[in-house]
């Protein structure tokens, strides 16, 4: 029996890679799925180029925040897999309305309806910032939520209403929080992708503050094998958290990304102030998923900034009309 997924943000950076990932040949064989994107900036349909034929696959063009158009989506669909969120911090510093619109009304609006639809399965992708930062150890998902950020705060609030209607109504709600993901198809206002285009450039790439920001790494193949393990295995009402295992600083992140490249860092790295609520470290523990649902991160970081460099440099006519727009705006 075909399990009928409705992706929203099924457009972007990761919501794209699990699709293509779904309805590939090695996917589960049993889902179909819809994706509803509201197709922002973020958003690109060519993304979805791949599984456009594909007999399981449609497209919605919508509003998270339309509840009409919700509701009547989530009548025809049994599970949801929740993408869609404005996810850039530079940008909720600048502005938050947008991000508390997105992310905390759009996910309230698709959990009210999922409850009403009697949607059996709502997974809900969130991110490691909810928690804040942290100088050494590595988080559990029973951490409490401190977030530093107009973007982060929104989304722990949004991992808060849905979580609510589980605990409230029942709903089959499972959260995952992931860390820094990179790859191919990441729109290059993010550090990778943006790093790596200006540098194919020749531009210079900004480095915040004293470059010591920590993160952890995670490739979207492992992301998105996570999700899945969630969705077809993961228990109602739970987080999970989802890693890459491979910390660096930005130094060191510039750094393999200079020598990738075969560039300076004289000529390339352009010192800047540093950011706002700039978290110092990320870091999550892995243990649960480990341990339920047998995840284990498959990419070196070596072998997937090696691919992700290729595609980038293979992929002008995909990232150049992004930045063009970009620098317009």
């Amino acid at each position: 029996m075909t399990t009928r997924v409705l992706v929203t943000g099924g457009a972007g950076f990761i919501g794209s890679h699990y699709v293509r990932t779904v309805l590939g040949p090695n996917g589960p064989g049993d889902v179909a799925v819809t994706v509803l994107d509201k197709l922002t900036y973020a958003g690109n349909r060519a993304n979805l180029d791949e599984v456009a034929a594909h007999p399981g696959f449609a497209f919605v063009q919508g509003d998270i925040c339309d509840a009409e158009l919700v509701g009547k989506l989530m009548a025809e669909h049994d599970q949801v897999v929740h993408f869609a969120a404005e996810s850039h911090v530079d940008r909720s510093i600048d502005g938050g309305a947008e991000f508390v619109r997105t992310n905390v009304v759009g996910t309230h609006t698709l959990v009210d309806a999922a409850h009403r639809a009697g949607v059996a399965v709502f997974v809900h992708v969130s991110t490691d910032e909810v928690y804040g930062s942290i100088d050494s150890g590595s988080w559990p998902e029973s951490h409490p939520l401190a977030p530093n950020s107009p973007y982060s705060a929104s989304k722990a609030a949004s991992d808060l209403v849905a979580l609510s209607y589980h605990r409230t109504h029942g709903l089959d709600v499972r959260v995952t929080r992931c860390s820094n993901n990179y790859g191919h198809h990441h729109f290059p206002e993010k550090v990778i992708p943006l790093f790596v285009t200006n540098l194919l450039d020749g531009k210079k790439v900004p480095l915040y503050g004293d470059g010591g920001n920590v993160r952890d790494w995670l490739h979207i193949d492992d992301h998105v094998q996570g999700i899945e393990l969630v969705r077809t295995g993961g228990r109602a009402g739970e987080v999970y958290n989802i890693g890459g295992g491979t910390e660096l600083s930005n130094t060191e992140l510039t750094a393999l990304l200079l020598e990738a490249l075969e560039v300076r860092w004289e000529d390339s790295v352009e010192p800047v102030s540093d950011r706002k609520g700039h978290d110092r470290r990320y870091s999550v523990d892995c243990t649960k998923i480990r341990q339920e649902l047998g995840y284990a991160p498959r990419k070196s970081f070596t072998q997937g900034l090696a691919e992700t460099v290729a595609w980038y440099r293979d992929n002008r006519a995909w990232w150049e009309p992004l930045k063009a727009a970009a620098d317009a705006r």
